[in-house]
C-alpha cells in the first residue's frame, strides 16, 4: 500500500519513495536547550514521533537523526537578537555548558513522559565544530560565500533556486523576515555561516576557525550533521512551519549549494499550537510546559492524546478546557479498553483474517499523510465489533498503540478512582473471614469491593481483583 506525505516543496500529497528500499532517512530539526520545551514546541515532536512510527509500521526501517543545539544560537532565525544561550546562563547565574546539560536532559524526560521514542542519532553542535568549518571551507572553494566584517556569509544570489521552498518571490521573503540592516550584507536575505565580528565582544561559546575565533551560524550545523549521519541523499526532513521561510530555506541553498544536487525528497512540516492570543513564544517568557499540566492535574499522555485528536498540518488552539476534553475522551477510550484486557480468554482461537483486514484499514489511513483521526476511528470500530472476541481486539489495540503510544494496553487503576491499599487490606480481611468461615462477613467485604467497582477473582493461586 503507498504511503502518502504532504510535500511543502511541491505543495501537494506526494507518495512516498525512498532513495533506499525498505530504509528511511528521516531528519528532525530539535531542540535549543537554553529553557524548557514548551508544548507547542512539543506538539512538532509528537507528530514527527508518529510519522516515524508510522512508517515503521508499514515495514521501513527508519534512521532518525535529530540535532540539539547547545552552541550560541540568536532569538531570530535571520541572525539577529540575542544569543539564547547566554540568556539562559545569565537567567540561571550557571555556565552555558551547564545550561545546555540541564535543559537537554529535561527534554529528553519530557519525550519520555510522552512516549516520543528517542531518535537513532542524536547529535550536539558543540560536538561538529571542525564538520562546519569544513562545510564553510568547500562552500568557500565553490564560491558561494564572502567575508565583510569579520564574518563568513552566504551569498544567496548565487544559488538560484532559493525561494523555492517558501514559495515567495525575493521581495516577500525580505518583507517577511523584517530583518534589521546589515551593512556587511551584500544582499538582507544573506546569512552568516561563521561569526567572528557578531554584536556580542564576550561571546562565551567561541572556537578557532580560518576566519579567526568565533561561532557557527545556526543554520549550518543542521546541514553539516544531517548529511554526515544520512548522506547526500535525505528522505524527509521535519520541523515547525515557522522554519519553512528563512532556516529552512537557508539550510536547502547551502546543502545543495555544496552537494551540487537535490538534497531533501520530502519536506514536512507542522502547524502551530495556538493560545487565543496567538503562538506560543519563549520569548515572552510566558509558556506552558509539561510540568505546568501535570501540575494542573493532567498527565503527559493526555497531552499527547489531545495532540493526535488534530491533523498535523492544521494550526491547534489550546485551552485547558480543550485539554480536559481530550482527558475525559482518552479517560472514557482506556476504561473501555481496561474491560476487553481484564475479560481474555487465551484459550479462544483469533482468526488472522479479521485481524488483518482490520490492520489494513488502520495502514490505510495512517499511509495517508498521518490521518490518525481516521485511524481511532477504526480503533473504535474493533472496541465495538460483536464479531471480535477479546483476545482479538486486544491483539488489535496492541498492534494500533505501536503508532499510537498511549498505553492503551496498561490498566491503570487510578482510572476508576482505586485506593489500591484499600483494597488490598479489604481482601486481607475476606480472605481471614473466610479461613474462619466467617461467610456472611466475607460476603459484606465482596459487596463493599464491588460497590468500589473493585471485582474480586478467586483462583489456585489466590485472590486478585480488577478495576471494573
Amino acid at each position: 500500500m503507498a504511503f502518502y506525505l504532504y510535500n511543502t516543496l511541491s505543495r501537494e500529497k506526494d507518495e512516498f519513495i525512498s532513495a533506499k528500499p525498505g530504509k528511511v532517512g528521516l531528519y528532525t530539526c530539535g531542540p535549543t536547550v537554553y529553557n524548557y520545551a514548551h508544548i507547542g514546541n512539543l506538539r512538532t515532536y509528537i507528530f514527527e514521533d508518529v510519522l516515524k512510527k508510522s512508517l515503521e509500521y508499514v515495514g521501513y526501517k527508519v534512521k532518525h537523526v535529530m540535532n540539539v543545539t547547545d552552541v550560541g544560537h540568536l532569538q531570530s532565525d535571520s541572525d539577529e537578537g540575542e544569543d539564547k544561550m547566554a540568556i539562559g546562563a545569565s537567567r540561571e547565574k550557571k555556565t552555558v555548558w551547564e545550561i545546555a546539560k540541564f535543559y537537554e536532559d529535561a527534554f529528553f524526560e519530557d519525550c519520555k513522559k510522552l512516549n516520543i521514542k528517542r531518535p537513532t542519532v542524536v547529535c550536539r553542535a558543540t560536538e561538529h565544530i571542525d564538520d562546519m568549518i569544513s562545510f564553510i571551507k568547500d562552500l568557500e572553494e565553490k564560491g558561494y560565500t564572502y567575508e565583510a566584517n569579520g564574518n563568513v556569509y552566504f551569498e544567496i544570489d548565487k544559488f538560484k533556486d532559493y525561494t523555492k521552498l517558501a514559495n515567495l518571490s525575493i521581495d516577500e521573503l525580505e518583507a517577511g523576515s523584517r530583518i534589521e540592516i546589515d551593512p556587511n550584507k551584500k544582499n538582507p536575505l544573506d546569512f552568516v555561516l561563521w561569526f567572528t565580528n557578531s554584536k556580542f565582544a564576550n561571546q562565551i561559546m567561541q572556537w578557532d576557525s580560518p576566519w579567526g575565533r568565533g561561532f557557527p551560524g545556526w543554520h549550518l550545523e543542521c546541514s553539516t550533521m544531517s548529511i554526515k549521519y544520512l548522506g547526500e541523499n535525505i528522505d524527509i526532513h521535519c520541523g515547525g512551519i515557522d522554519h519553512i521561510p528563512v532556516h529552512h530555506t537557508n539550510e536547502i541553498a547551502q546543502s545543495e549549494a555544496s552537494l551540487g544536487h537535490k538534497w531533501v525528497n520530502y519536506w514536512v512540516h507542522g502547524e502551530f499550537l495556538v493560545l487565543d492570543g496567538g503562538k506560543m513564544s519563549k520569548s515572552s517568557g510566558d509558556f506552558l510546559t509539561v510540568s505546568r499540566l501535570e501540575k494542573e492535574g493532567f498527565s503527559p499522555l493526555d497531552y499527547r492524546y489531545f495532540c493526535l485528536q488534530s491533523r498535523y498540518r492544521k494550526q491547534l488552539v489550546f485551552s485547558f478546557e480543550s485539554l480536559d476534553d481530550a482527558k475525559k475522551g482518552y479517560k472514557a477510550l482506556k476504561k473501555k479498553i481496561s474491560s476487553i484486557i481484564g475479560e481474555v480468554n487465551d484459550n479462544l482461537p483469533v482468526d488472522n483474517s479479521k485481524l488483518e483486514t482490520y490492520k489494513q484499514k488502520f495502514i490505510e489511513h495512517i499511509s495517508d499523510d498521518l490521518n490518525i483521526a481516521n485511524a481511532f476511528t477504526v480503533l473504535n470500530e474493533v472496541i465495538k465489533d460483536n464479531q471480535l472476541n477479546n483476545k482479538e481486539k486486544a491483539n488489535l489495540i496492541e498492534e494500533f498503540d505501536k503508532v499510537l503510544s498511549l498505553d492503551l494496553m496498561i490498566m491503570e487503576k487510578e482510572a476508576v478512582n482505586v485506593n489500591e491499599e484499600l483494597v488490598n487490606q479489604l481482601i486481607v480481611q475476606r480472605n481471614e473471614a473466610r479461613k474462619a468461615k466467617d461467610y456472611s462477613r466475607a460476603d459484606e467485604i465482596r459487596n463493599e469491593l464491588l460497590a468500589m467497582n473493585i471485582e474480586i477473582l478467586d483462583t489456585k493461586e489466590g485472590t486478585t481483583w480488577r478495576a471494573k
